[in-house]
């Protein structure tokens, strides 16, 4: 196996899929934007809401932008679907703005992976709902989503 690849590789059972998802989900949470790039090819395509990227470079300076401006963030992912080299996901993250407006924003992703495994494309399409904060779900210290906490489904998202 090529020591650069990012298992687990296409093609995808249920358990590799869900592995997957959560690497992703604990990777964001992460919120450092050096770590999340290596999971996508160098020539990777995103659009992410209206949006379009190309290359690590341009993903890097979007993961950059939007941690600065989402503060706080917290993410839950959870598989949706999954065939051959594809995994679709659902997806909820809670976040504030700078003038301490709270926000949850709701999505779904289709991501397609290179034969390593790294990602190749990423189409998400995301909605914001603004929140008081007695609404707020998320409330794990900063990084991953400790086991045990409830995901999306569970909470009733």
């Amino acid at each position: 196996m090529n020591t650069s690849s990012r298992p687990p590789l296409p093609p995808f059972d249920e358990a590799g899929a869900r592995q997957k998802v959560r690497m992703a989900e604990d990777a964001w949470n992460s919120r450092d934007p050096d770590r999340v790039v290596l999971a996508y090819t160098p020539d990777s395509h995103w659009r992410n809401r209206d949006r379009f990227l190309h290359g690590r470079e341009q993903i890097h300076t979007f993961l950059k932008e939007k941690w600065m401006r989402e503060r706080e963030y917290r993410l839950i992912k959870e598989l949706w679907a999954f065939a051959g080299n594809r995994i679709a996901v659902r997806f909820a993250y809670e976040w504030h703005d700078d003038e301490g407006r709270w926000w949850r924003s709701y999505g779904n992703e289709n991501w397609e992976f290179a034969p390593d495994g790294r990602m190749a494309r990423r189409l998400a399409s995301i909605n914001d709902v603004a929140l008081r904060e007695d609404q707020r779900l998320f409330h794990w210290p900063y990084g991953a989503r400790p086991e045990g906490h409830p995901g999306l489904s569970q909470l009733g998202l």
